[in-house]
């Protein structure tokens, strides 16, 4: 992966395009089964998932965004498989539709997906080039 501080400077650029400031993000990089307790828990769905964002600043849009995104690396490996992807590539798609999330963008219609995927692959776009 990138190093830490180029990956931050992204996110933020992400983020400042969107016309908002970042707060305080967490990424919380766990397994497979902690997230699937995770998914049962909190949202009573019992599916393995790559990513759980929880989004602190949601009812505020004139706050900076803030949240804690936990990502099961078991299955970005997994998925980064499937899709014939680097391992790293499909990190940086997760964490940033995360980010995405916290910013206002859905993924429960098939338009939603569809915008968001548009959002994923200008965010990835522009990782590539800092």
């Amino acid at each position: 992966m990138k190093n830490k501080t180029a990956i931050k400077q992204w996110i933020t650029s992400v983020v400042i395009k969107k016309k908002r400031k970042v707060g305080e993000l967490n990424f919380v990089f766990c397994s497979d089964e902690f997230l699937l307790g995770m998914n049962k828990q909190y949202l009573n769905h019992n599916k393995y998932t790559d990513i759980i964002t929880f989004d602190y600043s949601k009812e505020d849009k004139t706050l900076p965004i803030a949240g804690d995104i936990y990502i099961s690396v078991d299955r970005v490996r997994d998925n980064a498989a499937k899709f014939n992807v680097a391992f790293e590539d499909e990190l940086h798609r997760v964490i940033i539709h995360g980010t995405l999330h916290l910013l206002g963008f859905g993924d429960k219609t098939k338009a939603a997906k569809e915008e968001m995927r548009k959002q994923e692959d200008a965010a990835l776009r522009s990782l590539k080039t800092e």
